[in-house]
Order: structure tokens, then C-alpha cells, then sequence
């Protein structure tokens, strides 16, 4: 099956929220899955299950260290975006692969077990939390909204990037587990520019796709 793919660099949170709208309508029209990769500005992203006590800080206080906060529509609690993070936003239309939320969210986590391992980490699932896990700490969120079938948000898959906001925030509100990244399990700096063509992969791989480049046209 046939897919689309772009990598946009390091974008505003909320322009990509926008950008994601736009190929979800195009998406629901009958356009090819699409799968966009990219880098944010530093945000906190608050879900439709977020919890004011899991924000360890004011916002005038995640202000001051430059981090927006936006309220999001994509499930899950809160959770940290920030230049050397992946973040993967799968805009796919369901109905080709499954209509089902719990094989949907499980595939997900599969892509990024295989991005772990080919790295050279054992990444695993860890229920009933989400996300993909490595000796016991958080290596990927994820948090998705469905529109009538077709996916929007996605994963974030830490790589290279500053781990020390995630201590102001309760990720993703679970208590007493930590976060990690590539570049901490390694010992060695891996970049997102490392990072993206691997996730590619894993998603042509879980997916059966195959996934051409394509232009977003203003964001592109």
C-alpha cells in the first residue's frame, strides 16, 4: 500500500496542529496515509485526561524557561515537546488497517520497539500505560485522536533531548517512573536527523506500506 511521508524540521506546535487538520480532511477525502516527522518548539502539551496537579510549575513559570503550554485534543495527560525529540504524527485512515483503537495503539508501540532495537535496545510495553518503555523508564509517549476513523498526533520518541523539563511535569501522569532517551540508554548522541529514517522504516514494516516524500506545500 501506498503512503506519504515528509520531514519538516523543528516547527511551532501549533502550526503543525493545523497542518495535521488539513491533511485529515484530505485523509478522510481518500488521500494516501500520511506521516509527518518533525521537531518542536519547547511546548507542554496538556491531554483530554490532563490533571492540573501533574504541571509541577506555573505557566508564568514554564514561561520564563521558554516552554509554551497548549491544550491539546489527543488523549492521555501531559508531556513535554523540545528540539531533539521525534515526534511522529501518523494522519492514517483506520479503516485500512484494522478499525481497531487497541490494535491501532499496540502497532504503534511495535514501530518504536523496533526503532529501540535498532539502536541496540529491548524497548517493551508496559500496561495498561501506553507508550514504549526501556529498563523501566519512558523512551516513547503516546497520546492520538480519531476522527471518524483517521488518526491524528501520534509519538513522541525521545532521541537526543534535554531530559530535565520532564522533572517539572508528571509525564504523562504516572507516578513513580522516570523518562529516558536514545542518546541516555546508548551512551552515545543519537539525533532526531539519526532517528527518522529508522522510524520511517519501522512504520513501512508494521504498516505494510511504502512511503514516498511528498511536499506539505506552506509547511513543507
Amino acid at each position: 500500500m501506498k503512503g506519504r511521508f515528509t520531514y519538516l524540521g523543528q516547527r511551532p506546535y501549533g502550526e503543525t496542529t493545523k497542518l495535521q487538520e488539513t491533511i485529515l480532511g484530505d485523509v478522510l477525502e481518500g488521500q494516501a496515509d500520511t506521516l509527518l516527522l518533525l521537531q518542536h518548539d519547547p511546548v507542554l502539551t496538556l491531554g483530554a485526561n490532563f490533571h492540573a496537579e501533574n504541571l509541577l510549575l506555573t505557566e508564568a513559570e514554564y514561561a520564563a524557561q521558554g516552554i509554551e503550554v497548549v491544550r491539546t485534543g489527543r488523549g492521555g495527560d501531559v508531556t513535554f515537546h523540545g528540539p531533539g525529540q521525534l515526534v511522529i504524527y501518523p494522519i492514517f485512515n483506520l479503516e485500512r488497517h484494522g478499525k481497531d483503537l487497541h490494535k491501532w495503539m499496540r502497532e504503534l508501540e511495535e514501530t518504536m520497539i523496533l526503532t529501540a532495537r535498532h539502536f541496540g535496545l529491548e524497548a517493551y510495553r508496559f500496561p495498561p500505560n501506553t507508550g514504549a518503555w526501556v529498563n523501566g523508564n519512558k523512551l516513547a509517549a503516546i497520546g492520538v485522536k480519531v476522527r471518524k476513523w483517521v488518526s491524528m498526533h501520534g509519538i513522541a520518541l525521545n532521541c537526543g533531548n534535554d531530559l530535565a523539563p520532564f522533572e517539572t511535569i508528571i509525564p504523562c501522569g504516572i507516578q513513580g517512573y522516570g523518562v529516558t532517551s536514545i542518546t541516555k540508554e546508548t551512551g552515545g548522541q543519537i539525533s532526531v536527523d539519526q532517528a527518522w529514517p529508522v522510524v520511517k522504516s519501522a512504520f513501512e514494516e508494521v504498516f505494510d506500506l511504502e512511503l514516498d516524500l511528498y511536499s506539505t506545500g506552506t509547511c513543507g
